[in-house]
């Protein structure tokens, strides 16, 4: 049911502006995009970390659930 809420709200949600005012005045402002590429690859960089510790752990609460098992 969680999932189900979370992904609705996901999809029907509208498309938001992800930056902040002056980053965007900047980013318009510039001709070449090299510093819009730039900020967007950091964007996705700092993204990845959060999903990867909820990985790591995902995996470590999957392996004591196991274990536990084992044992029974």
């Amino acid at each position: 049911m969680v999932l189900l809420t979370g992904l609705f709200a996901l999809l029907a949600s509208p498309t938001a502006q992800a930056q902040c005012a002056m980053c965007r005045a900047v980013l318009e402002s510039e001709e070449s995009g090299i510093t819009a590429e730039a900020v967007n690859d950091g964007i996705v960089y700092l993204m990845i970390f959060p999903y990867l510790l909820v990985a790591i752990v995902g995996v470590i609460v999957y392996r004591i659930m196991n274990k536990e098992k084992d044992k029974k």
